[in-house]
């Protein structure tokens, strides 16, 4: 009888002893379960700053001649700037960039027989900066006009950019961590759970394209600088623990 009481003990105890392995495993698989979400911010916007760059040259047999040009040409390009709208602390002039020209003569077995001066090519380069964007963006293509005062401008495409990106980064930022919060609310209540704490939390690249465009995004981050409307994008990556 004694040896019959002992064993029940035993299988009563190896039971209950299994049941609170069982058990204690399940939670621990229970409080392990993750899931990990990811958001997407997105904003269209335009432009509020343009910067337009152009060049313009003379070539003369004498360097004061022709620094003297370059300066005539520069006095008429502001003066047409000005006529347009543009101010003068919205124009930049780099310095002249000086260069002699040779031409080298050769003789029929292509050796050097002869190194002739050709004369100075001067040449400057100007910067226009401004928040006034379509009035920038309209004289750039204008600049012809200038062929009437015998300046010969050549004008480059415009490059546009966006002075309140640090404001609209952080609103994306918002937007996209909700969003992640949003669908990993939803999985986990179609799955019969709720979200528990949040484990972690991963920003992902921030994109500036064309908007409406099929630019390829970039590894280290896209941003256009061709096109005055853009569209931004950021993704969010969130790790929640599921109840």
């Amino acid at each position: 009888m004694k040896n019959y009481l002992n064993t029940v003990i035993i299988a009563v105890a190896v039971i209950v002893a299994g049941y609170l392995l069982a058990n204690g495993y399940q939670n621990r698989a229970k409080s392990g379960q993750a899931i990990s979400v990811t958001g997407m911010g997105e904003q269209n916007f335009t432009s509020d700053l343009i910067v337009w760059r152009g060049s313009f040259a003379r070539k003369d047999m004498d360097l004061k001649s022709t620094y003297a040009a370059v300066n005539k040409d520069q006095r008429a390009i502001r003066e047409y700037l000005n006529s347009k709208g543009i101010k003068d602390d919205e124009i930049v002039f780099e310095a002249v960039n000086i260069q002699k020209d040779f031409f080298y003569d050769y003789d029929e077995n292509g050796q050097l027989r002869n190194t002739i001066f050709n004369g100075y090519n001067l040449s400057q380069n100007i910067k226009v900066q401004s928040k006034n964007v379509d009035l920038v963006e309209s004289i750039s293509r204008q600049v012809t006009d200038l062929i009437d005062a015998g300046v010969e401008l050549n004008s480059y495409t415009p490059e546009y950019y966006y002075t309140k990106l640090a404001e609209l980064k952080i609103k994306m930022i918002e937007a996209a961590t909700k969003d992640a919060s949003n669908r990993a609310a939803k999985i986990a209540l179609n799955a019969g759970g709720k979200l528990g704490g949040l484990k972690n939390a991963e920003m992902g690249v921030f994109q500036i394209s064309a908007e409406n465009s099929s630019e390829d995004y970039s590894w280290g981050g896209n941003f256009n600088t061709t096109s005055k409307k853009k569209t931004a994008n950021i993704t969010v990556r969130l790790r929640y623990e599921i109840d």
